[in-house]
């Protein structure tokens, strides 16, 4: 896929470009608890400030539900910021308006200036032409490197393409070449490692992987759906009913593994009475909450032997130690692989860097649900608009 670069874009010394980043970041007490998606936009940060441009970041954090909530300002944001750059970066008090067109004028070559969390403004989610026009104001250039967010036809992400000169930033741009090559002859074996808690949020994705997967490996809640479709009994494990002829239509593909042991417990407390069966034998009342022992034996087997793995969603619910093995098992795998490993965003990434095997991971995407739509669709609203700029 050919999109702009930053190395279209003539960027002059001293006038604004507007950067989207995905500074979407988790906050506890606030502060930023994890800077992956800080960390990977600087080096077009870095780039751009060569340049000699002045920096106009927006972003959105969180679903906040007024103008303003205090909860979600990107305050603490700028502040890392502020940390991994060394320089000065300024806070706007708004995310358009008089004010934030006057700090935006006075900005000098290298300066950032970080506007406040996008979504305060109800224009962003509904790509209102005003906040599109007000927005794409404040720089003469867009840059989109918010890879994460890209997946989403909102204001910041597919308005500014449409007056100014364009381009994707180097994470885009690294994020789209190296899943790409997934859709386009991958080395095989080519394994799919899939998990989470739906079946629906990603049906559309195992059927487009397995037009290109030898073998997908299912684990997590939405592996309970797949055996009901099998005719088995799961208690009170999570099961969308809607969705068992899908998967029963996908099992007959001869090349979609499930569980055939499960970790179980009454509830997911931290204390709870945990167990492993056999996926026939989760007792009334109980609910499968990872994947057994063997299942992660069999699903490492199978990565080891991989040329190519993606790995989405969690085996289980990884944040609970008694239903962590699963999670933990897959993620040494991958990490283990000597082929070509991804990790596609979301939990997965957030388990790879917990357990310090990001570095041994050939890619970690900054995007869980824009991979997925990616892989799904061949494209996303923020990567036709770079393409139509």
């Amino acid at each position: 896929m050919q999109l702009p670069t930053l190395g279209d874009l003539a960027v002059r010394r001293g006038r604004a470009v507007l950067l989207r980043a995905d500074f979407n970041v988790p906050l506890d007490d606030g502060s930023v608890v994890d800077d992956l998606r800080i960390r990977a936009v600087l080096p077009t940060v870095e780039n751009l400030r060569e340049r000699g441009a002045a920096i106009v970041a927006c972003s959105h954090l969180g679903r906040p539900k007024s103008a303003y909530d205090p909860t979600l300002s990107l305050a603490p944001v700028a502040e890392r910021l502020r940390d991994l750059l060394g320089e000065k970066v300024t806070l706007a008090p708004a995310v358009v308006g008089p004010e934030v067109v006057d700090l935006v004028s006075g900005l000098g070559p290298q300066d950032v200036l970080l506007l406040e969390n996008l979504r305060f403004d109800p224009g962003e989610t509904s790509d209102d032409p005003a906040f599109e026009h007000a927005l794409s104001a404040l720089g003469e250039w867009y840059v989109n490197d918010a890879f994460g967010a890209s997946h989403r036809a909102h204001a910041s992400i597919v308005g500014p393409p449409r007056t100014l000169p364009s381009a994707a930033g180097l994470l885009v741009e690294r994020e789209v070449e190296v899943l790409s090559q997934l859709l386009h002859d991958p080395p095989v074996p080519f394994v799919g490692v899939l998990g989470g808690a739906k079946v629906s949020d990603k049906l559309g994705v195992i059927d487009a992987l397995l037009d290109r997967c030898d073998t997908i490996l299912v684990g997590g809640a939405m592996a309970y759906t797949f055996l009901v479709a099998r005719g088995l009994r799961v208690a009170d494990s999570l099961v969308e009913p809607d969705m068992v002829d899908a998967c029963a239509q996908l099992l007959e593909t001869g090349r979609v593994r499930i569980p055939d042991d499960v970790v179980v417990a009454p509830d997911v407390d931290a204390g709870a009475e945990a167990r492993v069966v056999g996926v026939g034998g989760i007792p009334d009342g109980w609910k499968g909450l990872d994947i057994g022992p063997g299942t992660a034996a069999e699903f490492a087997d199978g990565i080891a032997e991989a040329a190519t793995v993606l790995w989405n969603g969690p085996m289980g619910v990884f944040e609970q130690e008694a239903f962590a093995a699963g999670t933990r098992a897959v993620a040494e795998a991958v990490a283990d692989c000597p082929g070509f490993t991804v990790v596609g965003g979301g939990d997965s990434a957030a388990a790879v860097r917990e357990l310090g095997l990001a570095d041994r991971i050939d890619h970690v995407s900054t995007g869980g649900g824009a991979t997925l739509e990616l892989i799904e669709h061949g494209d996303l609203p923020g990567l036709a608009a770079l393409r139509r700029s």
